[in-house]
């Protein structure tokens, strides 16, 4: 019998996984692979990343999480999906954008902000009402 070494074994991503990924990736326009769910983060990366994208203002029906926790083939195959060796991850419109640190660097010089913005995931801002006129006693 063929023996592959485990290290060689781990670099191949199968089918059915990357077609998991696929389709998560393609379910929302914002897409965030966490540990745990946006509820109760697993680990600070994960909840500063969520505080990030709810500071920004994304609008939650255009939001997924995926929590890689419950699932060892996700976790594993996610990072050789993006090339991208820690979680979370963060694609927006299929486009893998990065993990925390990248998410937090584009938050703090705005790139962040204008990205969201560009491609419409953010929540729609009311119409401005006219100011009240001051009211004479």
């Amino acid at each position: 019998p063929l023996i592959i070494p485990s290290a060689v074994k781990s670099r191949l991503l199968s089918t059915e996984t990357r077609a998991a990924i696929d389709k998560a990736v393609a379910s929302k326009p914002v897409v965030l692979f966490m540990k745990g769910t946006p509820e109760t983060p697993q680990c600070g990366f994960s909840r500063a990343s969520i505080q990030v994208l709810g500071l920004q203002g994304v609008d939650p029906t255009k939001f997924a999480a995926f929590n890689v926790l419950e699932d060892e083939e996700l976790r594993q195959g996610l990072k050789e999906y993006s090339d991208w060796p820690t979680i979370p991850q963060l694609y927006l419109q299929k486009e893998f954008v990065g993990g925390c640190d990248i998410l937090m660097s584009m938050h703090q010089n705005g790139e962040l902000s204008k990205l969201l913005d560009e491609k419409d995931v953010l929540v729609p801002e009311e119409a401005p009402r006219e100011p009240e006129a001051p009211k004479t006693m």
